[in-house]
Protein backbone atom coordinates (compact mmCIF):
# COMPACT_ATOMS: atom_id res chain seq x y z
CA UNK A 1 0.00 0.00 0.00
CA UNK A 2 3.23 2.39 0.90
CA UNK A 3 4.18 2.19 -2.58
CA UNK A 4 1.07 2.60 -4.08
CA UNK A 5 0.27 5.59 -2.34
CA UNK A 6 3.98 6.85 -3.01
CA UNK A 7 2.67 6.18 -7.02
CA UNK A 8 -0.13 8.09 -6.82
CA UNK A 9 1.53 10.98 -5.50
CA UNK A 10 4.36 11.18 -8.43
CA UNK A 11 1.67 10.78 -10.90
CA UNK A 12 -0.28 13.84 -9.64
CA UNK A 13 2.30 15.66 -9.35
CA UNK A 14 3.13 14.76 -12.90
CA UNK A 15 -0.19 15.79 -14.14
CA UNK A 16 0.44 19.00 -12.27
CA UNK A 17 3.96 19.29 -14.66
CA UNK A 18 2.15 18.99 -17.64
CA UNK A 19 -0.63 21.39 -17.02
CA UNK A 20 0.96 24.26 -16.05
CA UNK A 21 1.20 27.04 -18.68
CA UNK A 22 4.40 27.71 -20.33
CA UNK A 23 4.38 31.01 -20.38
CA UNK A 24 7.91 32.01 -22.11
CA UNK A 25 6.30 30.50 -25.76
CA UNK A 26 3.14 32.19 -24.67
CA UNK A 27 4.45 34.95 -23.98
CA UNK A 28 6.83 35.10 -27.63
CA UNK A 29 3.11 33.65 -29.04
CA UNK A 30 1.26 37.03 -27.93
CA UNK A 31 4.51 39.09 -29.33
CA UNK A 32 4.02 37.70 -32.59
CA UNK A 33 0.08 38.34 -32.70
CA UNK A 34 0.35 41.64 -31.25
CA UNK A 35 2.87 42.59 -34.45
CA UNK A 36 0.61 40.93 -36.44
CA UNK A 37 -2.03 43.36 -35.68
CA UNK A 38 -4.23 39.89 -34.21
CA UNK A 39 -4.83 42.49 -30.77
CA UNK A 40 -7.75 40.73 -29.62
CA UNK A 41 -6.15 37.49 -29.47
CA UNK A 42 -2.87 38.84 -28.01
CA UNK A 43 -4.46 40.74 -25.27
CA UNK A 44 -6.15 37.17 -24.42
CA UNK A 45 -2.76 35.43 -24.49
CA UNK A 46 -0.96 38.19 -22.50
CA UNK A 47 -3.83 38.18 -19.63
CA UNK A 48 -3.17 34.21 -19.20
CA UNK A 49 0.83 34.78 -18.89
CA UNK A 50 0.10 36.83 -16.11
CA UNK A 51 -2.64 34.51 -14.75
CA UNK A 52 -0.23 31.47 -14.67
CA UNK A 53 2.89 32.99 -13.96
CA UNK A 54 1.23 33.36 -10.39
CA UNK A 55 0.80 29.55 -10.09
CA UNK A 56 4.08 29.04 -10.92
CA UNK A 57 5.77 28.14 -6.89
CA UNK A 58 9.25 28.97 -7.96
CA UNK A 59 9.46 31.27 -11.26
CA UNK A 60 12.83 31.04 -13.38
CA UNK A 61 14.49 34.51 -14.54
CA UNK A 62 12.74 33.96 -18.22
CA UNK A 63 9.29 33.69 -16.38
CA UNK A 64 9.85 37.05 -14.70
CA UNK A 65 10.75 38.70 -18.16
CA UNK A 66 7.65 36.69 -19.36
CA UNK A 67 5.75 37.94 -16.72
CA UNK A 68 7.30 41.87 -17.37
CA UNK A 69 6.65 42.00 -21.28
CA UNK A 70 3.23 40.45 -20.97
CA UNK A 71 2.06 43.48 -17.99
CA UNK A 72 4.09 46.33 -20.51
CA UNK A 73 2.60 44.84 -23.80
CA UNK A 74 -1.12 44.02 -22.89
CA UNK A 75 -1.25 47.91 -21.74
CA UNK A 76 0.06 48.53 -25.23
CA UNK A 77 -2.60 46.48 -27.13
CA UNK A 78 -5.02 47.60 -25.43
CA UNK A 79 -3.93 51.63 -26.45
CA UNK A 80 -3.44 50.00 -29.99
CA UNK A 81 -6.93 49.20 -30.04
CA UNK A 82 -8.36 52.57 -28.84
CA UNK A 83 -6.24 54.36 -31.27
CA UNK A 84 -8.04 51.95 -34.02
CA UNK A 85 -11.62 52.50 -32.68
CA UNK A 86 -10.89 56.43 -32.21
CA UNK A 87 -9.46 56.76 -35.96
CA UNK A 88 -13.03 54.98 -36.87
CA UNK A 89 -14.72 57.63 -34.90
CA UNK A 90 -15.94 54.78 -32.57
CA UNK A 91 -15.66 57.03 -29.24
CA UNK A 92 -17.46 54.52 -26.95
CA UNK A 93 -15.31 51.65 -28.03
CA UNK A 94 -12.04 53.78 -27.82
CA UNK A 95 -12.97 55.12 -24.28
CA UNK A 96 -12.88 51.54 -23.28
CA UNK A 97 -9.48 50.44 -24.25
CA UNK A 98 -7.70 53.55 -23.24
CA UNK A 99 -9.54 53.27 -19.94
CA UNK A 100 -8.48 49.38 -19.38
CA UNK A 101 -5.04 50.24 -20.56
CA UNK A 102 -5.48 52.99 -17.91
CA UNK A 103 -6.46 51.06 -15.46
CA UNK A 104 -3.73 48.18 -16.27
CA UNK A 105 -0.61 50.27 -16.55
CA UNK A 106 -1.62 51.95 -12.95
CA UNK A 107 -2.00 48.22 -11.50
CA UNK A 108 1.37 47.50 -12.80
CA UNK A 109 2.82 50.64 -11.47
CA UNK A 110 3.27 52.12 -14.88
CA UNK A 111 2.30 55.67 -14.29
CA UNK A 112 3.84 57.23 -17.20
CA UNK A 113 1.53 54.50 -19.88
CA UNK A 114 -2.01 56.11 -16.74
CA UNK A 115 -1.43 59.12 -17.65
CA UNK A 116 -1.18 58.88 -21.26
CA UNK A 117 -4.11 56.67 -21.58
CA UNK A 118 -6.20 59.05 -19.58
CA UNK A 119 -4.69 61.89 -22.33
CA UNK A 120 -6.22 59.53 -24.98
CA UNK A 121 -9.50 59.03 -22.63
CA UNK A 122 -10.03 62.92 -22.19
CA UNK A 123 -9.60 63.30 -25.87
CA UNK A 124 -11.92 60.59 -27.05
CA UNK A 125 -14.56 61.95 -24.70
CA UNK A 126 -13.16 65.83 -26.19
CA UNK A 127 -14.32 64.56 -29.96
CA UNK A 128 -17.31 62.52 -28.87
CA UNK A 129 -18.94 66.02 -27.26
CA UNK A 130 -17.54 68.44 -29.94
CA UNK A 131 -20.84 67.35 -32.20
CA UNK A 132 -23.44 68.36 -29.19
CA UNK A 133 -21.19 71.63 -28.27
CA UNK A 134 -21.34 73.03 -32.10
CA UNK A 135 -25.02 72.14 -32.49
CA UNK A 136 -25.32 73.83 -29.23
CA UNK A 137 -26.82 71.03 -27.21
CA UNK A 138 -24.88 71.75 -24.01
CA UNK A 139 -26.48 69.71 -21.34
CA UNK A 140 -25.27 66.80 -23.70
CA UNK A 141 -21.69 68.28 -24.11
CA UNK A 142 -21.57 69.11 -20.90
CA UNK A 143 -22.34 65.59 -19.61
CA UNK A 144 -19.45 64.23 -22.46
CA UNK A 145 -16.90 67.27 -21.66
CA UNK A 146 -17.07 66.29 -17.17
CA UNK A 147 -16.83 63.00 -17.90
CA UNK A 148 -13.50 64.10 -19.98
CA UNK A 149 -12.55 66.56 -17.67
CA UNK A 150 -12.42 64.04 -14.70
CA UNK A 151 -9.98 62.00 -16.69
CA UNK A 152 -7.52 64.55 -18.20
CA UNK A 153 -7.36 67.79 -16.15
CA UNK A 154 -4.82 69.20 -18.69
CA UNK A 155 -7.18 69.19 -21.66
CA UNK A 156 -7.65 72.70 -21.75
CA UNK A 157 -9.07 73.06 -24.68
CA UNK A 158 -12.20 70.66 -23.77
CA UNK A 159 -12.24 72.23 -20.46
CA UNK A 160 -12.77 75.82 -21.66
CA UNK A 161 -15.63 74.05 -24.21
CA UNK A 162 -16.94 72.28 -20.96
CA UNK A 163 -16.76 76.08 -19.25
CA UNK A 164 -18.48 77.64 -22.13
CA UNK A 165 -21.36 74.61 -21.78
CA UNK A 166 -21.73 75.57 -18.72
CA UNK A 167 -21.88 79.52 -18.92
CA UNK A 168 -24.34 78.85 -22.03
CA UNK A 169 -26.95 76.62 -19.94
CA UNK A 170 -27.08 79.52 -17.31
CA UNK A 171 -24.95 77.80 -15.01
CA UNK A 172 -22.89 80.49 -14.27
CA UNK A 173 -21.08 78.73 -11.11
CA UNK A 174 -20.46 76.11 -12.94
CA UNK A 175 -18.58 77.91 -15.15
CA UNK A 176 -16.23 79.94 -12.78
CA UNK A 177 -15.35 76.62 -11.16
CA UNK A 178 -13.63 75.40 -14.18
CA UNK A 179 -12.10 78.32 -15.40
CA UNK A 180 -10.51 79.07 -11.72
CA UNK A 181 -9.05 75.31 -12.01
CA UNK A 182 -7.44 76.46 -15.45
CA UNK A 183 -6.16 79.41 -14.09
CA UNK A 184 -4.34 76.79 -11.16
CA UNK A 185 -2.46 75.39 -13.68
CA UNK A 186 1.35 76.35 -14.59
CA UNK A 187 1.31 79.46 -16.48
CA UNK A 188 4.68 78.70 -18.61
CA UNK A 189 2.48 76.02 -20.14
CA UNK A 190 -1.04 77.22 -20.50
CA UNK A 191 -0.45 80.86 -20.61
CA UNK A 192 -3.42 81.04 -23.94
CA UNK A 193 -5.65 78.53 -22.08
CA UNK A 194 -5.44 80.89 -18.87
CA UNK A 195 -5.43 84.52 -20.38
CA UNK A 196 -8.73 82.95 -22.42
CA UNK A 197 -10.16 81.54 -18.88
CA UNK A 198 -9.84 84.50 -17.80
CA UNK A 199 -11.64 86.49 -20.38
CA UNK A 200 -14.71 84.00 -19.99
CA UNK A 201 -14.98 85.13 -16.58
CA UNK A 202 -14.87 88.82 -17.02
CA UNK A 203 -17.18 88.30 -20.00
CA UNK A 204 -19.70 86.41 -18.11
CA UNK A 205 -19.22 87.85 -14.85
CA UNK A 206 -20.37 90.91 -16.26
CA UNK A 207 -22.90 89.44 -18.03
CA UNK A 208 -24.20 88.88 -14.60
CA UNK A 209 -23.54 91.78 -12.88
CA UNK A 210 -25.47 93.53 -15.37
CA UNK A 211 -28.82 91.05 -14.76
CA UNK A 212 -28.64 92.17 -10.98
CA UNK A 213 -28.19 95.94 -11.65
CA UNK A 214 -31.17 95.82 -14.08
CA UNK A 215 -33.22 94.83 -11.07
CA UNK A 216 -31.25 97.50 -9.30
CA UNK A 217 -30.19 94.13 -6.87
CA UNK A 218 -26.65 95.01 -6.14
CA UNK A 219 -27.37 92.55 -2.40
CA UNK A 220 -27.38 90.43 -4.89
CA UNK A 221 -24.39 90.91 -7.01
CA UNK A 222 -22.49 91.08 -2.47
CA UNK A 223 -23.87 87.76 -2.47
CA UNK A 224 -22.59 86.66 -6.02
CA UNK A 225 -19.11 87.78 -5.04
CA UNK A 226 -18.81 85.49 -1.88
CA UNK A 227 -19.54 82.59 -4.10
CA UNK A 228 -17.00 83.40 -6.70
CA UNK A 229 -14.33 80.62 -6.56
CA UNK A 230 -11.85 83.00 -8.21
CA UNK A 231 -10.68 85.19 -4.89
CA UNK A 232 -9.02 88.31 -7.18
CA UNK A 233 -12.33 88.33 -9.09
CA UNK A 234 -14.69 87.77 -6.10
CA UNK A 235 -13.10 91.11 -4.21
CA UNK A 236 -13.29 92.94 -7.35
CA UNK A 237 -16.52 92.24 -7.51
CA UNK A 238 -17.47 93.17 -3.92
CA UNK A 239 -15.76 96.91 -4.79
CA UNK A 240 -17.89 97.40 -7.79
CA UNK A 241 -21.44 96.60 -5.65
CA UNK A 242 -20.52 98.98 -3.42
CA UNK A 243 -19.76 101.49 -5.72
CA UNK A 244 -23.54 100.60 -7.00
CA UNK A 245 -25.01 100.83 -3.66
CA UNK A 246 -23.08 104.39 -3.65
CA UNK A 247 -21.49 102.68 -0.37
CA UNK A 248 -17.98 104.40 -0.36
CA UNK A 249 -17.15 103.99 2.98
CA UNK A 250 -17.64 99.83 2.40
CA UNK A 251 -15.52 100.46 -0.24
CA UNK A 252 -12.77 102.21 1.70
CA UNK A 253 -13.21 99.38 3.83
CA UNK A 254 -13.04 96.28 1.65
CA UNK A 255 -9.90 97.82 -0.76
CA UNK A 256 -7.28 96.46 1.42
CA UNK A 257 -8.72 92.52 1.36
CA UNK A 258 -9.54 93.41 -2.56
CA UNK A 259 -5.86 94.43 -2.96
CA UNK A 260 -4.05 91.94 -1.24
CA UNK A 261 -6.36 89.48 -3.42
CA UNK A 262 -5.12 90.25 -6.25
CA UNK A 263 -2.36 88.50 -8.83
CA UNK A 264 -1.66 90.92 -11.41
CA UNK A 265 -0.64 94.60 -11.71
CA UNK A 266 -3.94 95.05 -13.74
CA UNK A 267 -6.19 93.64 -10.83
CA UNK A 268 -4.36 95.83 -7.80
CA UNK A 269 -4.65 98.77 -10.49
CA UNK A 270 -8.31 98.40 -10.38
CA UNK A 271 -8.96 97.98 -7.30
CA UNK A 272 -6.56 101.33 -6.40
CA UNK A 273 -8.63 103.05 -8.85
CA UNK A 274 -12.34 101.99 -7.11
CA UNK A 275 -10.80 103.13 -4.38
CA UNK A 276 -10.05 106.61 -5.90
CA UNK A 277 -13.24 106.88 -7.10
CA UNK A 278 -14.67 106.07 -2.98
CA UNK A 279 -12.04 108.87 -1.93
CA UNK A 280 -12.82 111.27 -4.41
CA UNK A 281 -16.73 110.66 -3.71
CA UNK A 282 -15.79 111.48 0.12
CA UNK A 283 -14.23 114.29 -0.82
CA UNK A 284 -11.19 112.86 0.52
CA UNK A 285 -8.87 114.32 -2.27
CA UNK A 286 -5.45 113.97 -1.21
CA UNK A 287 -6.40 110.12 0.03
CA UNK A 288 -7.90 109.73 -3.68
CA UNK A 289 -4.50 111.27 -5.33
CA UNK A 290 -2.39 108.92 -3.26
CA UNK A 291 -4.81 105.66 -4.63
CA UNK A 292 -4.47 106.74 -8.53
CA UNK A 293 -1.18 106.87 -8.18
CA UNK A 294 -0.76 102.76 -7.76
CA UNK A 295 -2.67 102.77 -10.82
CA UNK A 296 0.02 101.75 -13.46
CA UNK A 297 -1.52 99.13 -15.78
CA UNK A 298 -4.51 97.81 -17.22
CA UNK A 299 -7.59 100.20 -19.06
CA UNK A 300 -7.78 103.00 -16.33
CA UNK A 301 -4.55 104.32 -16.34
CA UNK A 302 -5.32 107.31 -18.50
CA UNK A 303 -8.43 107.90 -16.76
CA UNK A 304 -6.47 108.11 -13.33
CA UNK A 305 -3.73 110.33 -14.42
CA UNK A 306 -6.60 113.26 -15.53
CA UNK A 307 -8.40 112.77 -12.43
CA UNK A 308 -5.05 113.31 -10.44
CA UNK A 309 -4.49 116.29 -12.75
CA UNK A 310 -8.03 117.80 -12.24
CA UNK A 311 -7.78 116.99 -8.52
CA UNK A 312 -4.50 118.58 -8.06
CA UNK A 313 -5.49 121.80 -10.36
CA UNK A 314 -8.25 121.85 -7.99
CA UNK A 315 -6.61 122.12 -4.83
CA UNK A 316 -3.92 124.49 -6.29
CA UNK A 317 -6.74 127.01 -7.47
CA UNK A 318 -7.90 126.79 -2.93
Amino acid sequence: MKKLFLTVVAMLGATTLFAQTDIVALVQQAAGNAKAGNLEEAIAQFDEVIMSYYDIEEPTANDDKAFAMAQKFIVTCHNMLGGRAYNAKEYDKAIEHFQEAANLAQLYDNLSDMHKNLQFVGKCYEAKGAEDFNNGNYAAAIETFAKGYAADKFNTSMALNLAESYFRSNLYHEGMQVCTQIKELNPDKFADAIATAQQKMDMYTNNEIAKFQEANNYDGIIEMAAMLPDAAMGQKVLMQAYYGKKDFNKMVEASAAAIEAQTTDEGRSDIYYLLGVAYNELSQFDKAIGALNNVTAGNNVANAKAVIKALTENAQAE
